[in-house]
């Protein structure tokens, strides 16, 4: 049995904390080649999740478990689509379909979300990246994470 308690939660934020990435997952799991993926993804705020798509049929549903997480949908050519506050306003919950554009943004000052999804994993075939996002250690994802975190519908980067 899987029990996530207060002191699981503060020691994953310890870890995202430390993390160069700002982030650090906790598999519920115990195989990759699970059915269903199932972590906790805690992430402090400012760190970078590149936008990106999983293949068509793999859906995620993201649950907000402590703090406040913005689930950002983008159009093919990097315009945001829509924007859902997760923690806030009653909103807890949202399922993401397999082929759209997303990513997440952490609010200040950490947040930690349980995240589900069809496996198994295969880090090979599990996301395609946009290419109108600037990859991880890019000198532009300061700048595009500092856009993300206030991006609204209609509006593209940038660098899109």
């Amino acid at each position: 049995m899987n029990v996530i308690t207060a002191d699981t939660i503060i020691e994953l934020l310890s870890r995202a904390g430390v993390s160069p990435r700002k982030r650090a997952n906790l598999n519920l799991h115990t195989e990759l080649s699970d059915p269903t993926n199932r972590f906790l993804n805690a992430g402090m705020s400012g760190t970078y999740v590149r936008p990106h798509r999983h293949r068509i049929g793999k859906w995620e549903l993201v649950i907000a478990l402590q703090g406040a997480v913005d689930l950002v949908i983008f159009t093919t050519n990097g315009v945001v689509q829509d924007r859902v506050s997760l923690g806030s306003n009653a909103v807890h919950l949202a399922e993401i379909e397999g082929g759209e554009w997303h990513s997440i943004v952490f609010h200040a000052p950490a947040a930690v979300a349980l995240e589900i999804k069809p496996g198994p994993y295969e880090p090979e075939f599990d996301k395609e990246f946009a290419t109108w996002a600037p990859p991880e250690g890019d000198p532009a994802v300061v700048a595009f994470v500092r856009w993300l975190e206030t991006a609204a519908p209609g509006e593209r980067s940038s660098r899109g």
